[in-house]
């Protein structure tokens, strides 16, 4: 129902309806009280379609989100691991340099 050729077709298909029944041998004859029916009919159809799809994106939206928390969070614990292996190297090098005596410190 979104597409143009759907468009296209409808609007087709009504300005037939309304030729059709604007002649003599029309079964549904000017202001086209059928036609306005199942256009209505139509337009409930829509409406619940919409939301069903609106639902779903909904759904799909709140799956992305989910999995993008949980690779940040993954990813906050991976810097987090990675920095405290950094402290740990950065005090071991201080450590060695310490140690040395002072002409071999230059």
């Amino acid at each position: 129902m979104g597409s143009w050729m759907f468009i296209g077709i409808f609007v087709s298909l009504m300005v037939v309806w309304a030729i059709v029944n604007a002649t003599r041998f029309g079964w549904d004859p000017y202001p086209f009280i059928l036609l306005n029916l199942f256009l209505s009919m139509l337009a409930g159809l829509q409406g619940a379609i919409l939301l069903i799809a609106a639902k779903r994106q909904d759904a799909i939206s709140a799956a992305l989100a989910q999995h993008d928390f949980e690779t940040d969070a993954a990813a906050k614990d991976e810097i987090e691991e990675l920095m405290a292996i950094n402290r740990r190297q950065l005090t071991l090098i201080q450590l060695l340099i310490s140690d040395r005596p002072p002409e071999a410190r230059r």
